[in-house]
């Protein structure tokens, strides 16, 4: 393996250690060892750092331009190649869980996907995208402009399960 390999493998690893850590703090949370939770945050916040320098060191932050490309290219990836397989693949075997976490993260990249097309519009024309609230449904991560649904369409949860992005 090369150092470039090395890289993406340590990249990779730590990032889903962050996303890993930080649903055991919110378990941590609900059985009440709020200073568990703490600990786990922390070790997330610091996996972030550790994965952060891994893509530096990569070279794997360039433009806003590149990077909207590169996430689009990433969205449309997974709804059109990997989501399919992964939905069949779990209907065949009957899991039901697995069946439905893929098909909410499937449909939610295609919306992903058309929103970096949005933001790839409005950069190309040296403009931001307008100010607007965005939310995320916290069970399917249905990400909406503007304000919440009042029934998210993917899950069909109430608004109250949408939460805002700073």
């Amino acid at each position: 393996m090369s150092t470039k390999d090395n890289l993406q493998e340590a990249f990779a690893g730590e990032s889903q250690a962050n996303r890993k850590y930080l649903a055991f703090a919110k378990k941590a949370e609900q059985d009440n060892f709020k200073q568990v939770a703490r600990l786990f945050r922390a070790a997330a916040a610091a996996e972030t750092v550790h994965a952060h320098a891994h893509l530096r060191a990569m070279g794997g932050i360039r433009g806003t331009l590149e990077n909207l490309e590169e996430a689009k290219g990433g969205e449309e990836f997974e709804f059109n190649s990997m989501y399919p397989g992964f939905v069949a693949e779990a209907e065949a075997e009957g899991n039901k869980a697995a069946l439905i976490s893929f098909k909410n993260a499937m449909t939610v990249e295609n919306i992903h996907a058309g929103l970096y097309g949005e933001a790839i519009e409005a950069v190309k024309a040296g403009k931001d995208l307008p100010e607007t609230p965005i939310y995320v449904c916290e069970i399917c991560g249905n990400t909406v402009y503007g304000e919440a649904p009042d029934k998210c369409d993917i899950c069909g949860v109430p608004k109250e399960r949408f939460f805002a992005v700073e």
